[in-house]
């Protein structure tokens, strides 16, 4: 964050919370999908926590194949998370539609690519990768409202990054009483085994396997799975609800 106290935080300091490059998030920000909360005396682009939950459902979007216009449709109310998620899920379901990065290979590929997009292919053909992706899916199009259950949000996803890795760096042990007082920062009053299946119902490694070989395809960044903060938070709770 910036050193003024605001808890703003600079498009350096945003890139290493959400794993993603500084071009990427300055290209999606220049594009109009993630607008600066406000900038610098000298220039520079800040962002604030809001920011980083708009950056996680942008990328999340982006991995399910829309350009930058439809994900700036989403974000401006011309058309929903829900919507677009719905479409996605029909799409999952007749194969020949799918809008993967799998049929987007480069004109000249490296053997690397060539091996990722023919493991791709074979990937989403899987049913039960197609199950977990719809529930990816609509886990995603959850908003941020009061009737949404703690533990399927992107909202809740990108405190949950955060909450963990302060966490993980200060040497926390799941099934603590320091995790128990991380966990009530960050699930409330929710009951901990709904929190925890909620959680699995998405934790499939496939899903995870998907982004990497998408990002070799695609000449992208590697994205982060966040293995560590999410298997430290699984790890807590599964210490709350052990009998």
């Amino acid at each position: 964050m910036t050193d003024d106290g605001t808890g703003l935080l600079t498009i350096g300091k945003l890139a290493r919370a959400t794993g993603l490059s500084v071009r990427t998030i300055r290209y999606w920000s220049d594009e109009g999908a993630l607008p600066p909360a406000t900038r610098s005396a000298g220039g520079y682009r800040l962002y604030d926590a809001g920011s980083f939950a708009r950056l996680e459902l942008v990328r999340t979007l982006r991995e399910l194949g829309l350009g930058l216009t439809d994900v700036r449709r989403v974000l401006t109310g011309e058309t929903t998370v829900a919507q677009v998620a719905a479409a996605h899920v029909a799409a999952l379901d007749a194969r020949n539609r799918l809008r993967f990065a799998a049929a987007d290979l480069p004109d000249d590929p490296t053997p690397d690519q060539v091996d990722a997009w023919v493991e791709l292919v074979e990937l989403i053909q899987e049913p039960e990768f197609r199950a977990a992706m719809r529930r990816m899916i609509e886990f995603n199009a959850a908003d941020r409202g009061p009737d949404v259950p703690t533990g399927s949000s992107l909202w809740f996803m990108s405190r949950l990054i955060r909450s963990a890795g302060d966490a993980l760096r200060d040497g926390v042990e799941p099934g603590t009483p320091r995790a128990a007082a991380v966990l009530r920062d960050l699930i409330g009053d929710a009951d901990p085994a709904a929190v925890l299946k909620r959680l699995q119902a998405v934790a499939d490694p496939r899903l995870n396997r998907y982004r990497e070989l998408s990002a070799v395809v695609n000449g992208w960044d590697r994205p982060s799975a966040r293995t560590e903060q999410f298997g430290w938070v699984v790890a807590a709770l599964e210490s709350q609800v052990a009998p």
